[in-house]
């Protein structure tokens, strides 16, 4: 008689989750995502919101090393040279196996040629796109379809994952909880993170508010290694929308298209700072549009007189401009940056193998050294679908070690942690944003770790046990590198004075309300 085998354990469902899914075929998979699908697209995954294409070297002037050493340029050569090899050699099979997945990449006008654009970092044209700005969303759905139609995936949705089960130092599966609160044990022959980012800790994202570190605190709970969590990227064009943590995105393609960012008097903000001007990195811009917000001077994308079909090219971003009364056509956008993907993570090698046995992890919630100290654009999609699939197929084969004893071996629970109140998570929320920003002043971010620290709710929930992890590597690199930049500004007064002071404000604002 055949023991049924344990199933792969996948946790999340965007697009690095869904390509280890049907990568670990024919390997049964018990897939786990928070919300269900709508419309054939996981609803809190990043993936649906990615207006930015995938990157692949498609153009006969262009090549995979090229693509390599702009990804290197815009990481600052603080990536994984072997990990970008094999990202930028990859990247045309991800395209062609998307393809045949049913995604219908843009193509000129009625030929089968494929519509590359050019995003910032980029030397050339060699993005792809699918829907104009809906690329993300389009690659969701034709994942999702075939994902549902996997005989070997079973896919569970509406669950919370909450712990690691753990037989001694291996990962033996996971705890699981209801939207009822019922707890679930499920055990598997391994565990696949694919959770996502942290944009959900700062006050300002483009990502889905449940972007909260869940994955990064599953894995300090178990004692896995983090790698690089100081480096977060700030997309520099979030519509600036007032009041809202998350804003939508003015994708980099616009730039590409000829759009230019500008301060209040049309004085153009990148002029003179980098060569590539509005199509220079991410973290540089991001920089210049924070210092021109800070000196009062404004900041603004400026689209107007472009030879643009909005209703093919960019019918996501019209449709957000519209939403708040304006008129790219006309009109002038204001902007600010936005917590947009995190380059850190569990710290990984290409095969998606962490610290711990049996632990796997793959997309933003892990880091495998390809994007170095500032993600190249529109490298993001591809890494989820090239490493998805590579850990995937290993991770199925491979699984955990085999303990040689289990029953001397106790089983336990390695927690997350508790999740944070509303009002406790939108001041951890401006704290971040506060010191862990485009700039940096060193002062200000061991003066929050230490807070943190001394608040027990805090400490112990899983948003502050992954603000700290950041915290601490922030602090401990005392160089400028990428997007982890310091500040030459001096800081007046004490930290915790700064701190105190708003928290009395806020507190007093709050009792006049009342």
């Amino acid at each position: 008689m055949n023991t049924p085998r344990a199933p792969l354990i996948v946790v999340g469902a965007g697009i690095a989750g869904l390509s280890a899914a049907l990568a670990a075929a024919p390997h049964p998979v018990l897939l786990l995502s928070r919300t269900r699908p709508v419309r054939d697209v996981s609803n809190d995954a990043a993936t649906a919101l990615a207006q930015g294409g995938i990157a692949a070297a498609l153009a006969a002037t262009d090549s995979a090393a090229a693509h390599g050493e702009d990804t290197l340029i815009a990481g600052a050569h603080h990536n994984d040279r072997e990990a970008v090899r094999y990202l930028c050699g990859q990247a045309p099979h991800a395209i062609d196996w998307l393809r045949q997945l049913g995604v219908d990449f843009d193509c000129i006008g009625d030929s089968d040629g494929l519509d590359l654009g050019r995003e910032g970092g980029h030397r050339c044209a060699r993005i792809v796109h699918a829907g104009g700005d809906a690329t993300g969303a389009r690659v969701l759905a034709a994942l999702g379809e075939r994902v549902r139609a996997a005989r070997h995936v079973q896919w569970r949705c509406g669950v919370e994952v909450d712990g690691l089960l753990m037989r001694g130092d291996v990962v033996a599966g996971v705890r699981v909880r209801t939207a009822q609160g019922q707890e679930q044990c499920l055990t598997g022959s391994a565990v696949v993170i694919a959770t996502g980012g942290i944009g959900g800790l700062f006050a300002a994202t483009t990502n889905p508010m449940s972007a909260q570190g869940r994955g990064l605190a599953l894995a300090l709970a178990a004692q896995a290694v983090l790698r690089d969590p100081e480096f977060v990227q700030f997309h520099p064009t979030a519509l600036d929308v007032p009041g809202c943590v998350q804003l939508p995105l003015l994708t980099e393609a616009l730039r590409g298209a000829g759009a230019r960012l500008c301060d209040r008097h049309g004085h153009a903000l990148m002029q003179g700072v980098h060569e590539d001007s509005d199509l220079a990195p991410r973290d540089v811009v991001a920089r210049t549009v924070s210092a021109a917000l800070r000196d009062g001077r404004g900041a603004f994308l400026h689209c107007a007189g472009l030879s643009i079909d909005w209703a093919r090219a960019f019918p996501t971003v019209f449709a957000h401009c519209r939403a708040q009364g304006l008129d790219p056509r006309t009109q002038p956008l204001p902007i600010q940056p936005a917590v947009h993907f995190h380059m850190g993570g569990i710290d990984v090698d290409l095969d998606g193998h962490s610290s711990v046995p049996g632990l796997y992890a793959v997309g933003e919630v892990a880091c495998n050294g390809v994007h170095g100290a500032n993600r190249l654009a529109s490298n993001s999609l591809l890494e989820g679908v090239v490493f998805g699939r590579r850990v995937g197929a290993h991770a199925a084969v491979a699984g955990a070690p085999q303990i040689a004893n289990p029953a001397r071996h106790t089983l336990w629970i390695a927690g997350a942690g508790p999740s944070l109140t509303h009002n406790r998570l939108n001041w951890l929320q401006r704290c971040l944003g506060d010191v862990l920003g485009p700039v940096r002043v060193h002062a200000r971010i061991v003066a929050t770790r230490k807070r943190i620290a001394a608040d027990p709710e805090l400490a112990r929930s899983s948003q502050g046990r992954v603000a700290l992890a950041m915290l601490d590597a922030a602090a401990a690199r005392r160089d400028s590198l990428g997007a982890h930049h310091w500040s030459s500004v001096t800081v007046p007064e004490s930290v915790d004075a700064v701190i105190r002071k708003r928290d009395v404000a806020e507190a007093g604002a709050s009792m006049s309300g009342a």
